[in-house]
């Protein structure tokens, strides 16, 4: 029978999939916003089509590190202790990203008008980089000690490996946005969300072959759980092949599921890797953060499951009834400034 710190690190991975599923076609959108929208009205069109959405997709973010603090304290204070400055850039990037949204729309200047689209766009491309670079250091290792502590320099943050995992996440997010667009925009713009997103999806396969080239050499990927890792990368390839083919097909509603289902397995795929650790120390195994010695007691989560269980059906019912009220396409019609 599953032990209940098995049980919450496999509800903090849920968590993940459904921030990097939902967050990510939000934050594919913001970066669109530059490279995508050919005017303000272009501009606002893409942004109200996530408009109903994006804090509410925020949210998951917020209840996977509250998990994590609850159910894994000292996962929770190595992490957020050791990644400390790039968790800032994080915040100010969301920060930013939601204050110009607000505020894009309620000024009268368009030059402030331009430094807002630019700060949703940076808060928009930071994030995915940042949680990429983020994700592929826990996997690769850090140097984390006998006290639970990281002593890391900078090419333990930035190297190869985890610039690659960040490209390859942001690229992820993007194809998704763009593919979000399709399902929301109509005429033109639509068509061009189309033909950006045939054009990205080469890079995006580019990307994932490079990135699990680099996952054979840097981690232990292919040889921890090998039998469940490379069924689910088979099946990541299968994924953005098959939205590749519906993309040329502008079946746009199955293109937008199959990028949706390459993120899902693709945090599937890093989770099922890390079991039964948290994060990997590069110093020593025996220093490995498990989900055994950075757990909380058990009566603890005990009642977190009780209150999860009690309170996550309604969450999950708003959520989805948000997306059924606010689920026509926007256009011009619709711009509210």
């Amino acid at each position: 029978m599953i032990e209940l710190n098995e049980l919450w690190f496999l509800l903090v991975s849920i968590l993940f999939i459904g921030f990097f599923f939902l967050e990510g076609f939000d934050f594919g959108v913001g970066i669109s916003t530059k490279l995508l929208a050919k005017n303000d009205t272009e501009r606002r069109i893409l942004i109200n089509t996530i408009g109903p959405f994006w804090d509410a997709n925020e949210v998951w973010l917020l209840t996977a590190g509250g998990a994590i603090f609850a159910a894994f304290p000292h996962w929770y204070a190595t992490m957020f202790s050791g990644y400390y400055i790039p968790f800032v850039f994080v915040l100010m990037a969301l920060i930013g990203r939601g204050v110009a949204f607000e505020f894009r729309g309620k000024v009268d200047s368009p030059k402030w008008a331009k430094t807002w689209d630019w700060v949703i766009f940076l808060g928009s491309l930071l994030p995915p980089f940042l949680f990429g670079v983020l994700f592929t250091s826990i996997l690769r290792g850090m140097p984390i000690d006998k006290n639970m502590n990281i002593t890391a320099s900078f090419s333990d943050y930035v190297n190869t490996y985890s610039v690659v995992g960040g490209v390859t996440v942001t690229l992820l997010c993007l194809l998704h946005g763009v593919l979000f667009l399709t399902l929301k925009t109509v005429g033109d713009l639509r068509s061009r969300a189309r033909a950006f997103a045939r054009k990205l999806i080469v890079p995006v396969l580019i990307s994932l072959i490079i990135f699990t080239v680099l996952s054979y050499f840097e981690t232990d990927l292919f040889t921890v759980r090998a039998h469940i890792t490379l069924p689910l990368i088979l099946c990541i390839v299968v994924a953005y092949v098959l939205a590749a083919f519906f993309i040329s097909k502008q079946r746009d509603g199955w293109s937008f599921a199959m990028t949706g289902l390459g993120i899902a397995l693709t945090i599937s795929t890093l989770f099922t890797a890390l079991f039964p650790r948290v994060m990997v120390s590069s110093i020593k195994n025996a220093y490995d953060l498990t989900v055994y010695n950075a757990s909380s007691g058990p009566y603890s989560l005990k009642v977190m499951t009780i209150v999860s269980c009690t309170l996550l059906p309604f969450v999950l019912g708003y959520q989805i009834w948000s997306y059924y009220v606010f689920r026509k396409r926007v256009d011009e019609k619709d711009l509210t400034y």
